[in-house]
């Protein structure tokens, strides 16, 4: 009795985790991961371009970018 009890609830925790990983699986659920990944990916690129544009402005005393004692703006051409 006890053992059938046991294999009844492994089997039923074996079916729960089963169902979770292949509802991972969905179309909508990695569409959704892979949004997510590229956003934080999009962020990180954004994030190291904006430290290596104030790095390269410092190294030829343009000033830096978000302050405003900027010498150089890209888009008057000063």
């Amino acid at each position: 009795m006890i053992r059938r009890l046991f294999y009844m609830t492994l089997g039923a925790s074996l079916a729960v985790w089963v169902m979770r990983k292949l509802e991972a699986l969905k179309p909508e659920h990695v569409a959704r991961r892979t949004a997510d990944h590229l956003r934080d990916f999009a962020g990180d690129v954004r994030a190291g371009a904006a430290t290596r544009e104030n790095e390269l402005r410092a190294q030829h005393g343009l000033g830096t970018v978000g302050h405003r004692t900027t010498d150089y703006d890209v888009k008057d051409g000063r």
